[in-house]
């Protein structure tokens, strides 16, 4: 069975609707734009029957061409494999071509009205000025200069062109923005005193030039979007005033905004907490009636209660080591702020000495950090005797008596409770011999001391004489008995747990001969 040959399509021919510019110089040279459709696979464009030097297909929809050299008025066509399409008139003039290169401002209000300059060349015998498709009223200042005045338009970008008797010039981008529209304001109201932060919600906010709270320009604005601004309210009187804002599209309908007696913090007491939080606080001031929100820094409170127009308390939340600002926002705005401090906790990394006797009274030196403000130093369960925050790495302190053994020294400041170092309590010294017992009274000979706790030994004594020595272990010292007068003396040892009983060392005179 035989097959039917696929059909063809027979493509489209070209259409032009228009160019631009519609003359040019004789010499040739003039830069055009030819619009319309089914571009695609053009092969040839021509001013009247010469073909253009060099053209570039854009999209199927334009075509630029270099015009070449001419007389009077052709037809400009293009050529696909679709066909030749329309012709659409060129004219060779000597009149120069106007060129545009710049309007300024680029932008206005979609009512007009506004006055814009053109610049460039060629300018001195315009015969019309085109916003889009619209005529507007112009002044030729110069070949180079025109004014005139935007007419209305739809939001949106529109070419500017010039015609003169050279044709018409080239497009410059001039753009319609509509008026801006505020939708809100948050908050709406705030103190008398100015300062509130407030958000502008709506469209047409891009390139804003004023936000105004009633005749008063704000503080400050910053455009976020084109549908948010950010503004501080200046100062005002009591009650409302509309806010607008005003841009290149003009100025937008007005929002209220009240200016109301806002709160006003005084005090907190305490002051200062862990970053763990959880500190119940008492804020003090006036106007928190209807208070809103309570924030430490930009973080609300764990909780609060109005207490009265003059008091709130509060439970602080976590934060980090270093002060913040405490607020009230009620229908009147957001207060000062007041400084809390949140304190770190406090850490301990040596005590020195780390042993005393179990008696208490050792001087010791603490380092760490976060010390400063410190309420309390504990060995083991009991305050020291006294102590002094030298700096926030450094605290000075007594201990106190103990029982014999180790226990965690700890510092409490607001901060918390800080980790343990060990001190340790040594137990007093205990003598229970001393071999011999007896010796020449010119000393010179040893005397191994027994007993227990001997092992941080500092002093032994013969009565009131220091002795040379050596600790062999904690039962066992060895001595060097010094010079002495015959007789009895007693013997202790000094250690860091105090000062040992004693034991009794004779010395005993040589026969004589």
């Amino acid at each position: 069975m035989a097959t039917a040959a696929p059909a063809v399509t027979a493509a489209s021919p070209p259409v032009i609707s228009s160019v631009s510019p519609a003359s040019g110089a004789p010499g040739g040279g003039t830069a055009v734009t030819i619009t319309g459709s089914n571009f695609n696979q053009a092969t040839a464009v021509r001013f009247g029957t010469t073909l253009a030097p060099a053209f570039t297909l854009v999209s199927a929809n334009q075509i630029t061409v270099t015009a070449p050299a001419g007389t009077g008025t052709v037809l400009i066509t293009v050529t696909t494999p679709g066909g030749t399409s329309n012709g659409v008139p060129f004219s060779y003039t000597s009149a120069p071509v106007p060129v545009l290169s710049g309007v300024s401002p680029g932008q206005g209000p979609t009512a007009g009205g506004n006055t814009v300059t053109l610049t460039g060349s060629g300018l001195g015998g315009a015969t019309a000025v085109r916003f889009g498709s619209v005529l507007a009223s112009f002044t030729v200042v110069s070949p180079s200069q025109i004014t005139a005045v935007a007419p209305p338009g739809s939001a949106g970008p529109v070419q500017v062109t010039v015609t003169g008797p050279g044709g018409t010039s080239n497009g410059v981008t001039y753009t319609y923005v509509a008026s801006p529209v505020l939708s809100g304001v948050t908050p709406n109201q705030g103190p008398a005193t100015g300062g509130t932060s407030v958000t502008l919600t709506g469209s047409g906010f891009t390139g804003a030039t004023a936000v105004r709270f009633g005749s008063v320009l704000a503080s400050s604005f910053t455009v976020v979007s084109s549908t948010q601004i950010t503004a501080v309210a200046p100062p005002g009187s009591a009650g409302p005033v509309q806010v607008t804002v005003t841009g290149p599209g003009g100025t937008s309908n007005g929002v209220t905004y009240t200016y109301a007696a806002g709160p006003v913090l005084s005090g907190v007491s305490p002051g200062q907490g862990p970053v763990s939080g959880g500190t119940s606080v008492t804020l003090t001031g006036s106007g928190f009636t209807g208070a809103t929100a309570v924030k430490f820094g930009s973080t609300p409170a764990v909780s609060f209660t109005v207490g009265s127009a003059s008091q709130i308390t509060a439970v602080a939340p976590p934060g980090s080591a270093g002060p913040v600002q405490v607020t009230v926002t009620g229908p009147g705005g957001t207060s000062n702020g007041v400084t809390y401090f949140y304190v770190g906790i406090p850490t301990l990394s040596a005590v020195s000495p780390h042993q005393g006797p179990a008696s208490g009274g050792t001087a010791v030196t603490l380092t760490g950090t976060n010390l400063l403000g410190a309420t309390a130093v504990k060995f083991g369960t009991v305050d020291a005797t006294s102590f002094t925050v030298v700096s926030a790495i450094q605290i000075n302190a007594v201990a106190p008596p103990g029982s014999a053994g180790t226990v965690q020294v700890t510092v409490i400041t607001p901060g918390g409770t800080s980790n343990g170092v060990p001190y340790t309590y040594a137990a007093v010294p205990v003598l229970t011999s001393a071999v011999p017992g007896q010796g020449p009274l010119g000393g010179g000979n040893t005397v191994t001391l027994f007993g227990t706790g001997l092992t941080t030994t500092s002093a032994v004594r013969f009565g009131s004489t220091l002795a040379a020595f050596t600790v062999v272990s904690d039962t066992w010292v060895t001595a060097t008995a010094p010079a002495g007068s015959a007789g009895a003396v007693n013997v202790t040892v000094t250690t860091e747990g105090g000062t040992s009983n004693a034991v009794s060392y004779t010395r005993v005179a040589g026969p004589d001969i």
